[in-house]
């Protein structure tokens, strides 16, 4: 810069965006703060985050567990740099938990676009494009605990601009690979345990079952989970920036509470190893009133008898009032590990 000249510090828009560039943010060491307020916002119930002593029992690590949706939160929130103006999320691919995170544990991501692809322009519609991203994860030894897709819908600088971007996303894996996942199940933890010191009776959910939470949830300081994770999308910070006219709340929030729902519709669940699809349906604002309805898929079998995955369907509805029946915010799929 020269001097006195004025720069604009922001995000990119579509057309800035190239195949191969990689985006570094700041590591992020975990501690028992950042563990307390998510849980704060989000109300989570996993014994292992939330019980130092059977962590220790369990894990065999000093520090306690922590939660599997704070982890994906930092490692989302360590990508927005490049997606400050993002309006929307198409998918999330690929992501599965390969080594668990605890207490102390320090967390970088490195953000590489693998596609581009501009969206046919609507009348009455931002022009935008989609980015594909991928997210890799490693904590202080190198190790790698995420490495999955992110695709973010970027709106252009100039709506007239054409690009010319249109990759296909063939490449990009739609289903997980259930090797992978069962490999990311730690095999020397004891499970049985923490079976033994479950207060819950419950037995391993059986497919097709349907829980409703009765238990509905109140969506409160959501730019405090933004800011926590080192999320800076703008839509989730400054009502002005997205097109609702409200700040718009991280979709990991709602996903956080639909899984602090799927731990008291299912008390044995011990952790969630992987992420099958994830959808966000439709906005959800400060002030809304979440409901989950979770579906029991398929139980697969380990190598060991203690422990089983189980894929689970949360459907969360937003209420803006306590009697309406709600619209459909989030279809998030994922594979829990039960005892």
């Amino acid at each position: 810069m020269s001097p006195g000249e004025r720069l604009e510090v922001g995000g990119p828009y579509f057309e800035d965006f190239e195949r191969g560039q990689v985006f570094e943010a700041p590591a992020l060491t975990v501690n028992a703060g950042h563990a307390a307020v998510h849980q704060a916002i989000v109300g989570d119930r996993l014994a292992l985050p939330l019980d130092v002593q059977l962590s220790r029992s369990v894990t065999g690590r000093d520090a306690p567990l922590v939660h599997p949706n704070l982890v994906c939160d930092v490692a989302i929130g360590q990508t927005t740099e490049p997606t400050q103006r993002v309006l929307g999320n198409l998918f999330y691919r690929g992501l599965v938990l390969l080594r668990p995170v605890f207490i102390g544990d320090t967390l970088r991501t490195r953000t590489e676009v693998i596609a581009l692809k501009q969206n046919r322009t609507r009348s009455g519609a931002a022009a935008t494009g989609l980015v594909a991203l991928r997210m890799r994860t490693e904590d202080q030894n190198g190790e790698a605990v995420l490495d999955f897709f992110r695709c973010p819908m970027i709106p252009l600088r100039d709506p007239s601009v054409r690009t010319g971007q249109a990759d296909p996303f063939d490449e990009i894996p739609r289903d997980l690979e259930m090797d992978r996942v069962r490999d990311a199940v730690p095999s020397d933890w004891r499970y049985d345990v923490l079976r033994e010191r479950c207060a819950s009776e419950q037995d391993v959910p059986q497919p097709g079952s349907v829980y409703e939470v009765e238990g509905r949830e109140t969506v409160t300081s959501a730019p405090e989970l933004a800011r926590l994770t080192l999320n800076v999308a703008m839509t989730h910070r400054d009502a002005t920036a997205g097109p609702h006219g409200h700040r718009l709340v991280y979709g990991g929030q709602t996903i956080g509470i639909a899984a602090a729902h799927a731990s008291r519709a299912v008390p044995r669940l011990v952790t969630i190893i992987a992420w099958r699809s994830c959808e966000h349906l439709g906005p959800v604002f400060e002030g809304d009133i979440l409901s989950t309805e979770l579906t029991i898929g398929e139980v697969y079998e380990l190598d060991r008898s203690d422990a089983v995955l189980v894929d689970m369907r949360a459907v969360v509805r937003s209420h803006r009032v306590s009697a309406e029946q709600g619209r459909e915010v989030l279809d998030w799929r994922f594979l829990g590990l039960v005892v």
